[in-house]
């Protein structure tokens, strides 16, 4: 069902924000709770890299990097979440739109931080890649999930 001539576009991607804030925190209890002790793999910085590369923000204390890393973390998951919002707007929903999102964001997201200079994917390994592919895959479908059973207007209809 096509929504939009019954609900605003930015209604629906605002929902898509709030999902992608779900999905976020669907990730980091993975990684936290799974990948990590599976891998052994410290906390990444990687969020806050990309922070400090494109704002002027340089935090003085670990802590200070620690908060960065964590908005910053969270900040780029309502982005994949505005990406979600804006794919069930044109009516995608399920596998099919996390899939989408998915590949359009993950590949934006590798080639934006290569570019930056901040990912080396060509010196990546296997459990690398792995690791970044099934971390972010997580990520996506706990946002289609939050979005699609908690959040879809077309569902509340």
């Amino acid at each position: 069902m096509n929504i939009a001539r019954r609900t605003s576009a930015a209604g629906v991607i605002g929902r898509g924000v709030l999902a992608g804030l779900g999905g976020t925190v669907v990730m980091t209890a993975f990684q936290k709770l799974v990948e990590m002790p599976l891998t052994q793999r410290s906390e990444s910085y990687a969020p806050a890299d990309f922070a400090q590369k494109v704002t002027p923000a340089d935090p003085r204390t670990p802590q200070g990097r620690r908060r960065l890393n964590y908005a910053t973390h969270f900040s780029l998951g309502m982005m994949w979440g505005t990406a979600y919002g804006i794919a069930a707007w044109k009516g995608l929903r399920g596998q099919r739109a996390v899939n989408t999102v998915f590949a359009t964001v993950y590949t934006g997201d590798v080639l934006l931080n290569t570019a930056l200079g901040l990912y080396h994917p060509t010196r990546w390994s296997a459990r690398d890649w792995a690791i970044d592919v099934a971390d972010k895959y997580v990520q996506a479908q706990g946002t289609g999930l939050v979005f699609d059973r908690l959040l879809d207007p077309a569902r509340q209809r």
